[in-house]
């Protein structure tokens, strides 16, 4: 009886942890919440919501440093639709770059770059249509 409880325990937490480590993950139901990668120690995500017809992108750099500056270009589909510049911020050090864009047909595929000295974080994300 215990072997059996064992092994129940370990597949429910292997099945939880499939959940909550996969990517693109639901961050509310319709959203799509994906997480990048960066050359160096910083973390990068991208969150794509629908809004009124629309779609919010929402992207995010995490450095834990204050100060330092980015580059963010944000495309749909290879087209650019923003190029920004950020700082990060207290108290997190981090930074959040937030455009809403028109919805087209289908699915759209969405990719956030920030760049700054030394660094670069890349995510993407895919937004059914």
């Amino acid at each position: 009886m215990k072997k059996r409880h064992a092994v129940l325990v370990v597949l429910s937490a292997c099945a939880l942890s499939a959940l909550t480590l996969g990517s693109p993950a639901l961050a509310r139901e319709g959203d799509v919440l994906a997480r990048g990668s960066c050359s160096a120690g910083s973390t990068s995500k991208l969150k794509l919501s629908e809004e009124n017809g629309r779609i919010e992108i929402e992207f995010e750099v995490d450095q834990n440093r204050n100060g330092v500056s980015w580059k963010v270009v944000i495309a749909r589909g290879g087209q650019r639709v923003a190029t920004l510049t950020r700082t990060t911020r207290a108290p997190s050090g981090s930074f959040e770059a937030r455009k809403v864009i028109a919805n087209g047909a289908g699915t759209d595929v969405v990719r956030a770059t920030a760049t700054r000295a030394g660094e670069s974080c890349t995510v993407k994300a895919i937004l059914p249509g």
